[in-house]
Formats: C-alpha cells, sequence, structure tokens
C-alpha cells in the first residue's frame, strides 16, 4: 500500500517537472516570437502594430525629438489609429474603409508658392506599399467608378520638393469624391482658400478627411448609407471637412472649420456657406482637433471673434 503511494507520487512529480518545463520552453518560445527583427534591429511586436520588414513609402509614427513630423503636429492628433508619417504630411489611414481618417498638413508661404522645379506630370497615383495588401486601395478600384482620386492633402500644398508632390499621389491620401462640380470645382476652391492664408499667417495647419453622416429616410428613420467602389470596396465618404489653424507672427490663432457634401455644387456657393463649429465636426467623426490648444486661447473662430 505505501509502495503504491510513493509511485502515484514519483508520477505526480514526473508530470509536474514535465509539465513546468514543457511551459517554460513555450513562455520562452513566445517571448521570443514577439520579437522580430528589422533593418538588423531586434523590435517588439505590439498588438494592432504590425511591423513590416521593408516600407517602400510612409512609416509608423515613432516620436523621436524634434521632427518635421512633431512641426506638423504641433497642436494635437486628432487620433492615433494606424498614423504614417510621409516628408510633408502625416495621416491616419482606416484600413477597413481604405481611405484616411485625417491627413495633417504644416503650410507656410514656401509650401504653396510657384517653384518651376515641381512638375506634377510626372507624378502617378501610387498604391502605398507600406499598408498591408488586405487593406489597400488600389487604382483598378477607382477605374471606371465614376469617381476621382480626390488628394485629402493638396499636392498644390507641397511645392517645396518634387518627392513631396509625388507622395500626396499615393493612395492612401485619396478618398472618392465627385469629379465635375466637387473636386475639380468646389473642393479646389477650399483648397487654394486654404493656400491664400499663408498671405495672413506665417503657419497654417490643415487637417482634412472624410465623414460618414446620418440622412433621415421616408421611414422616418436615420441611416448611414455610403458606396463602396471596386474589389476592395473602397468607401466614398458622404461629406468631407478641413479644419484650419492660422497662427500670426504675434502668436495670434485663429481657426476655420468647413464640411462639404460629396456631390455638385454650384459655382456661385461661397465657400462661407460651407463653415461650421468645430465641435460638429469632431462629434461627427470622432476626433478631437487641435487639442492642445483651448478654444478659449483662439482669437477668432469662422471669423467670429471668441
Amino acid at each position: 500500500m505505501i509502495s503504491k503511494i510513493i509511485k502515484q507520487v514519483i508520477q505526480l512529480g514526473a508530470v509536474g517537472v514535465t509539465g513546468y518545463y514543457v511551459g517554460h520552453y513555450n513562455n520562452k518560445k513566445a517571448f521570443i516570437d514577439s520579437y522580430v527583427e528589422v533593418d538588423g534591429k531586434r523590435l517588439k511586436s505590439m498588438p494592432g502594430l504590425p511591423i513590416f520588414g521593408t516600407v517602400s513609402a510612409a512609416t509608423p509614427y515613432i516620436e523621436s525629438g524634434p521632427t518635421r513630423v512633431s512641426q506638423i503636429m504641433k497642436y494635437g492628433f486628432p487620433g492615433l489609429d494606424n498614423v504614417r508619417s510621409y516628408d510633408d504630411f502625416v495621416l491616419s489611414y482606416d484600413r477597413r474603409n481604405r481611405v484616411p481618417h485625417w491627413v495633417f498638413e504644416h503650410l507656410t508661404k514656401a509650401h504653396v508658392e510657384k517653384n518651376d522645379e515641381i512638375d506634377r506630370s510626372k507624378c502617378d497615383f501610387t498604391p502605398d506599399e507600406s499598408i498591408h495588401p488586405f487593406f489597400r486601395s488600389q487604382n483598378t478600384d477607382y477605374k471606371g467608378s465614376g469617381y476621382d482620386r480626390g488628394h485629402m492633402a493638396a499636392a498644390g500644398n507641397h511645392k517645396l520638393s518634387q518627392k513631396h508632390v509625388e507622395q500626396t499621389f499615393y493612395l492612401t491620401n485619396m478618398a472618392p469624391q465627385v469629379g465635375e462640380g466637387f473636386n475639380r470645382h468646389a473642393w479646389n476652391r477650399l483648397e487654394k482658400h486654404v493656400r491664400k492664408l499663408t498671405k495672413v499667417y506665417d503657419n497654417v495647419y490643415c487637417c482634412t478627411g472624410p465623414l460618414y453622416l446620418p440622412r433621415k429616410e421616408s421611414d422616418g428613420k436615420w441611416y448611414i448609407r455610403y458606396q463602396v467602389i471596386g474589389a476592395n470596396t473602397v468607401a466614398v465618404p458622404t461629406h468631407f471637412y478641413k479644419v484650419v489653424v492660422g497662427e500670426g507672427s504675434d502668436g495670434t490663432l485663429d481657426m476655420e472649420a468647413y464640411v462639404m457634401p460629396n456631390q455638385k455644387i454650384p459655382d456661385e456657393t461661397p465657400i462661407s456657406s460651407f463653415m461650421v463649429p468645430p465641435e460638429t465636426i469632431e462629434k461627427a467623426a470622432g476626433l478631437l482637433f487641435f487639442d492642445k490648444i483651448h478654444r478659449s486661447k483662439l482669437t477668432k473662430i469662422n471669423g467670429r471673434k471668441v
């Protein structure tokens, strides 16, 4: 009887020891697997922040001291979902809808003035290979859709360098826009207005993006409906927004906020008719714009004194 008990204890002990070493090996393996090697450096792979071995265009944003990114994002990030940094603008990419959440720019007179070295005709719309293939939009998605590949960071805002202009043609910076009467007309007028602000302010900060707004239908209920295009089901936004802050030489700050429907807009419609309180965009987009600036610090919002 005693020998039988001793035998059972030995068996249980062997199982425990084996379990310990198996668990220790698996934990060690999991620890090793949680790291990836990129350019010879061992980096920890975090959930929701995939690290790719090669990056051909934008790079995930990592704070590393004073950079162009920190200049552009001086007054805060609207959100931190899939943030990508290019040489002269920063965006947050919406992997589900294959368009940006938001795109941020910092403009000065030098950025927008005529530059004979810039040739827009050399720019091609290009998929951004730094985005996982599952979540990329392609040129074929837009072909035959009836929609333009609409810039969020306008090409005309980045004339310091040919490379800067070319990067605005990555499809991560695009969203489907109605062409005639919107992208080529009303939206273009709004982009030109933002560029003209550099004549008034030393620094202009502009955040642009899509909206999907609800509409009341015949049954009395509210719905958010939007089209998708192409094999990758790129979302067609119902509206687009721009939130702009102008920083004067004396440090004063003025804000303007616009929402435009993604549809043909009569040429005689003034862009001022699309001004809205910035908080309405924040609520609709689920983002906070310029959160490092308390609204009481603004001199004017949409031309009215605060």
